[in-house]
């Protein structure tokens, strides 16, 4: 665990700036919405519960205190929340997913407002909120800054901010790298595992932080095989589908597939067959000024 007093202004030595084209971040938006509405997230994040629990618990939460839930999915951390006796809210960009919340809350007695909002454009006065938390959703906004202005302006000053994501060296973090290899993302946009590190974390919330702690944590993922994984994130996650149906042919599945076979093969810590390969994430809880 690490805990770093926040520089006024960020490091020069530090930045992962470089010279980028300008993408087209409104056009890319509308196909990352597209991308998240085309598989079933919630039949994913319903396996990393755990990481949500464990970062609302690292927030140290009082039940008096108001949270927000930016990219909230299908509620993860929102009802991780409301299960501590919050007032909560969780807003998303994709409909079907705060339908699926709003049946997973109410399935369980939990009272939850989930709205239909973009993360880069929070609808809220300022200083609205106690705590605002990101669970692997903030991080793939292609407007980063943006992002990490509005969770910043709708944080009370002396609030908390919590953010979750994958790590760049961890096994989705590497995922990602393999995808891209064979469906290039495009050019000039931002990786989203720059948010798994605390020299990102600290350009983009840096100037409004009193301090910040964080901590690599690992989740695992236990599957029967390599493949049962392949095929059921192609049936489930977006991003994976989409980079399937990208790639050219039979033989572009397959050299893609085979890829992420052997990735899965450098991580898995078994040797009988299944798969149980855990994966690195940060976990952030900022303190606002």
């Amino acid at each position: 665990m690490t805990i770093a007093p926040a520089p006024a202004m960020p490091n020069p030595a530090e930045t992962m700036t470089t010279a980028m084209p300008t993408p087209d971040l409104e056009a890319i938006k509308t196909r990352q919405q597209a991308t998240w509405a085309s598989g079933d997230y919630h039949m994913i994040g319903t396996t990393i519960q755990i990481v949500s629990e464990l970062l609302i618990e690292s927030l140290d939460l009082r039940a008096t205190e108001r949270v927000l839930d930016v990219a909230t999915g299908s509620g993860n951390a929102a009802m991780a929340a409301a299960r501590r006796g919050n007032q909560v809210i969780g807003i998303d960009y994709v409909p079907g997913l705060l339908e699926r919340a709003r049946q997973r809350a109410k399935a369980e007695g939990l009272v939850i407002d989930y709205l239909q909002m973009d993360a880069e454009a929070l609808t809220f006065l300022d200083s609205s909120f106690d705590v605002v938390t990101s669970v692997f959703g903030s991080m793939f906004a292609p407007d980063q800054e943006r992002t990490a202005a509005e969770m910043l302006r709708v944080t009370r000053p002396g609030g908390r901010i919590g953010v979750v994501a994958h790590a760049p060296e961890g096994f989705i973090g590497q995922m990602f790298r393999v995808i891209a290899k064979h469906v290039p993302p495009p050019a000039g946009l931002r990786s989203p595992i720059q948010w798994g590190t605390d020299v990102r974390l600290r350009e983009l919330f840096g100037s409004e932080m009193s301090g910040m702690r964080t901590e690599k944590k690992q989740y695992v993922f236990r599957y029967r095989s390599a493949e049962a994984y392949v095929d059921y994130w192609k049936r489930h996650y977006g991003p994976t589908a989409k980079a399937f149906e990208a790639v050219k042919g039979v033989s572009g599945r397959a050299s893609l597939e085979a890829d992420l076979i052997d990735l899965i093969a450098r991580f898995n810590r078994t040797g009988d067959g299944t798969m149980v390969v855990p994966s690195d994430y940060l976990e952030a809880v900022i303190s606002k000024r």
